[in-house]
């Protein structure tokens, strides 16, 4: 019996993906440099957006990080770390979610408006144009670490991540988003 409990459970092991599936290259290209790590804060509270009448310069009224998504942002700063990766800047919203995000995996965060969530505000193009004309300049082996939002992720790259979802991106010449090199998911 225990044959063929074991026989029936392992194709299905192989469906699901393992806690830090990535593309191959994902710790390559980050030892490699030059690249712009765009990660959407970790797991939070369910809702949508902030609850009405939110203020940025206190956290208790921000939706923020559940316990699942502290121990997500630690699991990402610890692979990281256990990788050996060179990270020379660390900015974040300044969303509680994403400072703490910040904080948690990587020890640092300053806030750069530029990557302010604008999903109640709408457009955003402004904001984007800093964002891209600053990554035009990375260069390896340096690597920039950005911790925001759903909204400024997909207005630089196209691409809708997940919480927690980290992506690794280049700006290309004559371009008008990011190029997305290689995704992770930190379960």
């Amino acid at each position: 019996m225990r044959r063929r409990t074991c026989l029936i459970a392992a194709p299905l092991a192989l469906l699901r993906p393992p806690a830090f599936a990535q593309a191959p290259d994902f710790w390559a290209l980050l030892r490699e440099g030059g690249v712009a790590v765009l990660i959407r804060h970790a797991q939070t509270e369910p809702g949508l957006g902030d609850p009405a009448g939110f203020r940025l310069d206190q956290c208790r009224t921000q939706r923020n990080l559940s316990a699942e998504g502290r121990a997500q942002a630690r699991r990402l700063g610890e692979a990281f770390r256990r990788a050996g990766v060179r990270v020379d800047e660390v900015r974040s919203s300044a969303w509680c979610r994403c400072t703490d995000t910040a904080q948690l995996a990587f020890g640092q965060a300053t806030v750069w408006p530029a990557i302010n969530s604008f999903f109640r505000d709408g457009g955003g193009d402004a904001q984007t144009a800093e964002v891209w004309q600053a990554l035009q300049g990375l260069q390896r082996p340096r690597n920039w670490v950005l911790v925001t939002h759903q909204v400024n992720i997909t207005a630089l790259t196209g691409e809708v991540p997940s919480m927690g979802e980290v992506l690794l991106a280049r700006a290309q010449p004559g371009q008008p988003r990011l190029q997305v090199l290689a995704r992770h998911a930190f379960q």
